[in-house]
């Protein structure tokens, strides 16, 4: 059993453990993560990241508002927040004081199988919230989509394997992603951007995921098509995630 399938068998018992949060109506002041991505330069999401299967503990005693206003004040064009607590070190009541403390679209990142995290999703004021391939089935993803919509959130909807890059293309969503990750070793290959970046669909926001940790890999990123990257472990490792994240933008001047 790889850490995806320790993680998704975690999650179907979180769901099962809590009660239904209802349906709330929907969304209003959503910020669109699609249309702060779209622009002519490479955009960065921000993310806070307590912990990792990887990496263990990576900033532990972090305060997540003081890191997200400095991700905002040195360029971020949207935050990531890690939700999952057992392997993450998240919760929804950080990505709600995150949320409160800026003006940029705040992702919700964890792995989410069900209707009922997206609706706790948009409890907390999220904007948009993750889908990640390896977890779930075409028709899944296609269901997850609808529901968020209804509800005024946008999905960015990420794949690691070749295998599922054909799926996600011919699904189409706003915003893909890319992620170097592999699932089963951990270990990122920023090649990877390049080796699909041709089978995107063209019309999708692209962004970069993992594996990006200099101005260059921004660069390498940017220069292949994609529109963004998502940045997180190697900010927040640095002890000074804000100060890091000014440094890496700084360096495409």
């Amino acid at each position: 059993m790889n850490i995806l399938d320790k993680i998704l068998d975690a999650k179907r018992q979180e769901i099962q453990n809590h009660p239904n949060t209802g349906v709330p109506e929907k969304r209003e002041h959503v910020r669109s993560l699609k249309d702060a991505l779209f622009n002519s330069g490479i955009s960065v999401i921000a993310e806070i990241k307590m912990k990792s299967p990887s990496e263990g503990n990576i900033l532990p005693n972090a305060n997540p508002v003081q890191i997200a206003k400095d991700y905002e004040s040195a360029g971020a064009t949207a935050i990531s927040v890690l939700t999952d607590e057992q392997f993450f070190g998240g919760s929804l009541e950080i990505l709600k004081s995150v949320r409160d403390s800026v003006s940029i679209p705040v992702l919700r990142k964890d792995f989410i199988i069900s209707n009922h995290q997206i609706m706790e999703a948009a409890n907390v004021k999220a904007d948009a919230y993750l889908l990640i391939a390896e977890a779930l089935n075409s028709d899944k993803i296609e269901n997850l989509l609808a529901f968020g919509d209804e509800l005024g959130l946008e999905a960015l909807v990420e794949f690691h394997n070749p295998e599922n890059a054909e799926i996600v293309a011919k699904l189409a969503p706003p915003i893909v992603g890319v992620n170097c990750r592999d699932l089963k070793t951990m270990t990122t290959d920023i090649a990877f951007f390049e080796k699909m970046v041709s089978i995107l669909p063209p019309d999708s926001i692209k962004v970069a995921e993992s594996g990006i940790y200099t101005s260059d890999d921004l660069k390498y990123v940017s220069d292949l098509g994609y529109n963004a990257a998502l940045v997180g472990t190697s900010l927040m490792k640095t002890g000074n995630p804000g100060k890091a994240l000014e440094n890496l933008l700084g360096g495409l001047a």
